[in-house]
């Protein structure tokens, strides 16, 4: 298991401290984020499975898209154009140390790093996980509930889910507490929306038109 749990104590501790030269701009249209990402999500794909390093690709990508999901320190070190190409690049090579990463995937983070590229990291995750998905025959569901699911749940969804598509769905689960119940489930362009705030918001859209 990666241990990436503790991101907003981590990063602050691979920075530079001190006044940081070099503000590049790293800011980009979200078109052209996304091309760079694929491109570089493809080279990765295809070097892991040249490799039969596919497994150890899907758990680092998941541990990286978790931890992009829940550290704002992360997402400014990539992000930030405050921090120098030299800042980056330590901070994410210890990172990948502390993660244990496989050895592509740390090389392909400190290239990005050289490249001023580190910015579509997350664009990057969700095209390597979409990538596996085909490559493995499954889809993925993006599920949102009021609270975590527990493992029996989401074991039971899963399977209600492969049920209904008819191959094995990969759940990628978030928490959203102002959800008052139910969940919302995302599964390719299909939304499954059983919340009840959401049953609310379209009875009161209802009652508008009425009046």
């Amino acid at each position: 298991m990666h241990p990436y749990a503790p991101w907003d104590a981590l990063v602050p501790i691979c920075l530079v401290q001190g006044i940081y030269i070099g503000r590049d701009d790293v800011s980009e249209p979200a078109s052209i984020s996304t091309g760079i990402a694929a491109r570089y999500a493809t080279a990765l794909f295809e070097l892991a499975k040249e490799s039969k390093g596919l497994k150890a690709l899907e758990g680092d990508i998941d541990a990286l898209d978790a931890a992009l999901n829940s550290s704002a320190d992360l997402n400014d070190l990539i992000a930030s154009p405050v921090y120098s190409r030299d800042d980056q690049a330590r901070a994410i090579a210890a990172i990948a140390k502390k993660m244990g990463l496989s050895a592509l995937t740390a090389n392909t983070l400190a290239l990005m790093a050289t490249k001023r590229r580190l910015f579509v990291l997350p664009y990057m995750t969700k095209s390597v996980q979409a990538m596996i998905s085909v490559e493995k025959g499954e889809v993925t569901a993006e599920v949102t509930s009021a609270v975590a699911l527990s493992a029996a749940q989401a074991k039971d969804l899963a399977s209600a889910l492969k049920a209904s598509v008819g191959k094995d769905v990969k759940l990628k689960t978030a928490v959203d507490e102002s959800l008052i119940g139910g969940l919302i489930v995302k599964l390719g362009s299909t939304m499954i929306d059983t919340s009840v705030k959401a049953k609310l918001a379209s009875l009161q859209n209802a009652m508008k038109e009425v009046g």
